[in-house]
């Protein structure tokens, strides 16, 4: 299982904003899409935090834009955790154009875990935790 789980994507059409790149939303979308990738590649999909009750909500992003994207260019995602507290956890992203490696963003969240049915925060299992390796630095 990777610690640094890398999500592969196309730019598309839809993507491009009135400048002719990437609209910065994209880019959130992408970093949400590749941690629910990488959280089920661990064995941690939808239908399992279904299944206890519970799962992780956007607290905060914080993301740095710096170069820009455009359709056709093939992105890699690469995203990995961070830190995990009782209650929450930091989820790290860079965004890397394919074609020359260039870093077009970098991004965190901060997740905090809740109970689905009281809206509570709630204790991050030790089997979930368990299942991520903790990165500090980076790719």
């Amino acid at each position: 299982m990777p610690a640094i789980y890398e999500h592969h994507l196309i730019v598309t059409r839809q993507a491009i904003d009135r400048l002719g790149h990437v609209n910065n939303l994209e880019y959130l979308r992408w970093a949400l899409a590749a941690a629910l990738a990488h959280s089920a590649a661990q064995g941690w999909p939808a239908e399992e935090y279904q299944r206890i009750g519970a799962g992780f909500v956007v607290r905060a992003h914080e993301i740095k834009y710096l170069a820009s994207a455009y359709e056709g260019d093939e992105v890699v995602v690469r995203t990995w955790v961070a830190d995990f507290k009782r209650l929450s956890c930091l989820r790290r992203y860079k965004m890397i154009r394919r074609a020359d490696d260039a870093v077009l963003a970098t991004a965190s969240t901060e997740w905090a875990f809740v109970n689905f049915g009281t809206r509570a925060l709630a204790r991050i299992p030790p089997e979930l935790a368990a299942a991520f390796e903790i990165v500090r630095d980076g790719a």
